[in-house]
């Protein structure tokens, strides 16, 4: 009989992984629940430990630590992902059979890569296997937030709901990343055309007037002003090289920091105190942690499992790290609220909100509420911070050009004076 690796979440909250004998994945996860045990990842035995793999290699078999995973969809739009996931659970809900419904979509795609993602699970429904294991299988298209829904509307034979739940969790969230990104295209280009007009100036233009300044002052001082531009254009033209080099060192440092957890997790906390920025990043991550848990547990994922699960996929370490610590307190005894105000990453009408959620029975629910909330913050947010932006960025250009061409004019004053 074959060997499944498998890890899962024990009754007391803890994280547990091995190998399990069974025909397929589907009796795996059974066998793993008579035990007690809820499983996160099934897949098969891997050739080397787990811990010794390079990230990526199989995707089901990855180790869960503070730094919560960012979502990699090679080859597959977040967009295309969600409208894949909608369709899909329109069909089921029509009455059509699931590995029809995967026949239809795979006919009806035009991204090859998602074709052959669809043909390659419905070649694992086939073979006998479960819809959450042919999806683990299919490299790292699949986050964990995606595959535990799945299974978890398999077991409870709602398919067809968690699907419609999926497909509304990364429409919204496709939505708020849209908002934020249309928020900053317009100072993203103003910065760029700001660059490359000082840029221009400082390099064609103020060069051209050194040497008239040169000619017709014949060694009269220039005006303090006049000078600053003149050394700043020299060091520009000079220094050219090294300059871009820092530039090219910054950005290296950046994607570096992003790779390592040190540096992702520094990053990320100063994405969250940063002035203006860090207010809409928390509210962001908040409504993505809170619509996330208020899935799960909608889709009828166990509170432990689910927080380890949202921990994992909250897109920001800081928030990860607030996450694992709640688990370990709810793992201990405590409600959701108490640990979670103890943070103090969160702000305090999330706990408040969550306690009420759990005294009445509603937390799935309240927490949808939350994100509900914090969407619309996260709007009103960006609306106001493109309102803001967009003169500051205006008047921060004027005077940038208007110092330039001051400090050009002041010594043509002299200039004039000294030929009349």
């Amino acid at each position: 009989m074959p060997q499944f690796f498998y890890r899962a979440i024990t009754a007391r909250g803890d994280e547990q992984s091995g190998l399990i004998e069974a025909i397929g994945g589907e009796q795996a996860a059974a066998g793993l629940k008579a035990q007690g045990l809820y499983p996160t990842d099934i897949g098969p035995v891997p050739a080397r430990s787990p811990n010794e793999m390079p990230a990526g290699e199989f995707s089901a078999v990855r180790r869960v630590g503070a730094a919560c995973a960012r979502p990699f969809h090679p080859g597959v739009r977040p967009r295309e992902l969600a409208l894949f996931t909608r369709q899909l659970a329109t069909l089921i809900r029509a009455g059509l059979p699931l590995l029809r419904a995967l026949e239809v979509l795979a006919r009806q795609e035009k991204n090859q890569r998602l074709k052959a993602i669809m043909s390659g699970v419905a070649e694992d429904l086939r073979a006998g296997g479960s819809l959450s294991d042919a999806l683990a299988r299919q490299g790292r298209i699949f986050d964990r937030l995606f595959i535990n829904m799945v299974r978890a509307g398999e077991a409870g034979g709602a398919l067809d709901v968690v699907l419609e739940r999926l497909a509304d969790f990364q429409e919204k969230n496709l939505r708020l990343q849209g908002k934020i990104r249309a928020a900053m295209v317009y100072p993203v280009v103003v910065m760029l055309v700001a660059a490359v007009i000082v840029a221009g100036l400082l390099t064609y233009v103020v060069p051209r007037f050194k040497q008239i300044f040169a000619d017709l002052l014949r060694g009269a001082p220039l005006p303090p002003l006049t000078r600053a531009v003149l050394t700043v254009s020299d060091a520009v033209r000079v220094h050219w090289a090294v300059l871009s080099g820092v530039a090219f060192v910054c950005g290296l440092a950046w994607q570096v920091g992003h790779r390592h957890a040190i540096g992702r997790r520094w990053l990320d906390r100063l994405a969250l105190h940063l002035p203006v920025f860090g207010e809409l990043a928390l509210k962001s991550v908040v409504a993505r942690f809170s619509r996330t848990l208020g899935t799960l547990l909608s889709s009828g994922v166990p509170i432990l499992p689910a927080l380890l699960i949202t921990r994992d996929t909250c897109g920001n370490t800081e928030v990860a790290g607030a996450i694992g610590l709640v688990h370990d307190r709810v793992k201990e005894g405590d409600p959701v609220a108490r640990p979670l105000e103890g943070t103090r990453v969160f702000p305090p009408m999330v706990a408040s909100l969550i306690d009420v959620g759990e005294h009445t029975g509603q937390l799935p629910e309240m927490l949808g509420k939350v994100a509900d909330i914090y969407d619309g913050e996260v709007d009103d947010a960006v609306a106001g911070l493109s309102s803001l932006l967009e003169p500051a960025l205006v008047v921060f250009l004027a005077a940038v050009v208007g110092v330039i061409v001051v400090a050009l004019f002041l010594p043509l004053v002299r200039i004039v004076q000294l030929l009349s």
